[in-house]
């Protein structure tokens, strides 16, 4: 399982309403290219953003399924990205004295990524997820709302 932290200098709730606008997703999420649709009830359990991920021309079409959600405190998701496969991602956010501590895990649960060692797929998750965070810090940072 890849695990990363990041502090991000904005609150909880301005951490969350990035994560709960679905529209933003290729903006923080590394991979993530273009959103295609967003179920009226994101970020609720069961909910589905309909995204894309590489590069033009080579684009594919996918989703994310919202597992488990409690406002400014957790989202959970399970993230389709085939033919990489599918994993579950975890992104819990704590109060921090200098803003939010915000931890994203990833484990692959389907598929290639399930399959190969995890020697192999946690390096290229933690890094990828550390741009990951960072991007939504930005995000969050530039949050006047």
């Amino acid at each position: 399982m890849a695990t990363v932290e990041r502090i991000i200098s904005s609150t909880p709730e301005a951490v969350d309403r990035i994560l709960a606008d679905g529209w933003l997703f290729p903006s923080w999420v590394v991979g993530a290219s273009r959103m295609r649709q967003v179920s009226d009830d994101w970020p609720l359990p069961g909910a589905e953003l309909h995204h894309s991920v590489g590069t033009w021309p080579v684009l594919i079409d996918d989703s994310t399924t919202v597992l488990e959600y409690s406002p400014a405190r957790l989202l959970r998701l399970r993230v389709r990205a085939w033919p990489a496969g599918e994993a579950e991602v975890r992104i819990e956010l704590t109060p921090a004295p200098e803003g939010t501590r915000v931890m994203m895990e990833e484990h692959p649960v389907q598929g290639p990524g399930h399959w190969a060692p995890r020697l192999l797929t946690d390096p290229a998750l933690k890094a990828r997820n550390i741009e990951t965070l960072k991007r939504l810090a930005y995000l969050a940072e530039g949050d006047a709302r």
